[in-house]
């Protein structure tokens, strides 16, 4: 068996115990499989588990949350069905800390604040509309922002989901401050990045270990990529 050659020098791995397997994901990689049949994360965090630990059948991968495929950063990945179930509470009960950081291409005012929005999701588009006010089916999203500074000629934005709504941070960050993130053209953004990724980063993630209860902290790393160099000074 040959070792996968994602995580062969263990640059990705952030974490791993008995029970989780912390990921830095990189940017143009799905989460889970969809229709496109494209390798996803998941089967990637298999493959490396049966490696590692010579596992003659399938190892056990939970997936209890999701990057859009064009953003990068932190994923927690289940190794076992009790990590999993308890680590879909923590989701669900929005008792996971999550920090993302962003790129946009101008300075919003004000420079901190809450949003609310209700999303409606368009799944014939893959889209996300986002209203002011209570509209029909849609679901509440709340979200915090602070401006970190600039990073080159774009402006470093921290932004802390309440909630974990599709596509949430992208239509919110455009809709709401009419500041798109950088190279997200689905949601206003004049054109794409070179990679065709989004400035979009997961940075941390804070939660209680669904098994051994202590408190638990994950940073990830920028890319290294041009357009996040930059925002390095920031860390």
């Amino acid at each position: 068996m040959n070792r996968p050659n994602l995580w062969s020098e263990r640059k990705e791995i952030l974490f791993e115990d008995n029970h989780l397997l912390i990921i830095n994901k990189p940017a143009g990689l799905l989460v889970q499989g969809d229709a496109t049949g494209d390798e996803p994360l998941s089967a990637k965090a298999e493959e490396y588990l049966r490696f590692k630990y010579k596992k003659p059948g399938a190892a056990f991968v939970g997936v209890a949350h999701r990057l859009d495929r064009p953003v990068s950063g932190v994923v927690a990945l289940a190794k076992t069905s009790k990590a999993l179930s308890r680590l879909n509470e923590l989701f669900r009960d929005n008792k996971v800390h999550k920090t993302y950081w962003a790129l946009i291409g101008k300075c919003p005012a004000p420079t901190q604040g809450h949003l609310t929005h209700w999303l409606v999701k368009d799944p014939i588009r893959n889209t996300t509309k986002a209203y002011t006010e209570r509209h029909g089916q849609g679901l509440k999203a709340d979200l915090d922002y602070q401006v970190l500074g600039q990073a080159g000629n774009r402006w470093l934005v921290q932004v802390n989901p309440i909630t974990g709504r599709p596509h949430q941070i992208r239509v919110q960050l455009s809709s709401g401050l009419g500041t798109p993130i950088v190279g997200d053209v689905k949601y206003g953004f004049l054109a794409p990045l070179p990679d065709v990724s989004i400035a979009l980063h997961a940075r941390q993630l804070e939660f209680q270990h669904p098994v051994t209860k202590e408190a638990m902290c994950f940073k990830a790393p920028l890319p290294h990529i041009a357009h996040w160099e930059a925002a390095e000074a920031y860390y």
